[in-house]
């Protein structure tokens, strides 16, 4: 009897290894139903190795915009300040004249942002919903408008622009946005082109035979299911908008100009350095030397207003992008 219980007990060992390597595999691989714990370790690697990549620069810019100047110059502080030093906020405010630069930058990023969301939609409605000859050259052409880099088009533009009197204005961002040649027009046509193509067409046919017209499908049908796609183009238009120092100081603010009545608050950043040593000049020892931690405080008011318009509509900016089948950008 006992011999024959160790043949059993040898038998058995073979099934239990094979038990305990699938138990394994599963733990580190997972399932079908379930995420394996390995799997989730490497994910969350990458994921918070690629978010410290994105993050470094913004905390790096934190940290310093609130150090004095004897923190820059102790080599045994590198990140957590011996006092949140807010003095320099108040110096870079001043420099820049912030509450005008602000104002200037939501018209000047906002106004055309309202026009490229209405435009652009009507334009990618017409493209997805209606068949005209040459609807495929068109397509292409829009793309290929998009691929040339605006540098190849900035020198002609602005003299475009100067023979119809549209410099130093916000006639030169209206203008072209009004006739869909908004800044990135081309890839917000796109974004309500493909998401009007997933609108029903029975439910298009159902308003029609019910007596609705074209602008009245559009209205009644297209918009309301189309909240997800006006939520994109609104946040990407306004933050390239917010963003766009060169064309903004080229063709508003008026590069070549003696003087405008146009200013942002990406323009006076880029003559950040300037405006502040006038400043000082002017307000004689009660504005300190420039430093790193005033041009750290600059960048920071600058990008602000994006950071705190991104942290409140984060959730609806996330949801929209996967509906509107946007992968990256």
């Amino acid at each position: 009897m006992n011999s024959v219980t160790q043949k059993k007990q040898r038998n058995k060992l073979p099934s239990y290894k094979g038990a305990w390597k699938d138990k394994t595999k599963k733990f580190i691989f997972g399932s079908k139903e379930k995420q394996g714990a390995g799997k989730q370790i490497v994910v969350y690697i990458l994921l918070i190795s690629i978010g410290f990549v994105y993050l470094y620069p913004l905390l790096y810019m934190i940290s310093k915009s609130f150090m004095p100047l004897n923190d820059l110059l102790d080599t045994s502080i590198n990140w957590l300040p011996s006092k949140f030093y807010l003095d320099n906020y108040r110096q870079a405010l001043k420099s820049m004249n912030y509450a005008k630069a602000l104002k200037d930058s939501i018209i000047i990023a906002g106004v055309p942002t309202l026009i490229n969301v209405i435009v652009c939609a009507f334009v990618g409605y017409g493209f997805a919903r209606y068949e005209f000859k040459g609807k495929k050259l068109m397509l292409g052409l829009l793309i290929f408008s998009f691929i040339i880099p605006p540098q190849a088009t900035m020198m002609p533009t602005y003299v475009f622009y100067n023979d119809l009197g549209l410099l130093n204005s916000l006639k030169a961002f209206i203008i072209p946005a009004l006739l869909g040649q908004g800044l990135k027009a081309q890839i917000f046509i796109l974004i309500y082109y493909q998401f009007f193509r997933q609108v029903p067409q029975a439910l298009i046919e159902a308003a029609k035979i019910d007596g609705a017209g074209h602008f009245k499908s559009f209205f009644r049908i297209a918009i309301p299911s189309a909240g997800p796609a006006i939520l994109v183009v609104f946040l990407f238009s306004i933050v390239w908008y917010w963003n766009e120092s060169y064309l903004t100081q080229l063709y508003v603010v008026g590069a070549f100009a003696k003087s405008s009545s146009w200013t942002s608050l990406i323009v006076s950043l880029k003559t950040f350095e300037t405006s502040y040593n006038t400043s000082r000049a002017a307000a004689g020892s009660s504005m300190v030397d420039i430093n790193e931690s005033i041009k750290m405080a600059g960048t920071m008011l600058s990008i602000l207003p994006l950071l705190i318009m991104y942290l409140v509509f984060q959730r609806q900016f996330v949801e929209s992008v996967d509906r509107t089948g946007i992968t990256g950008e």
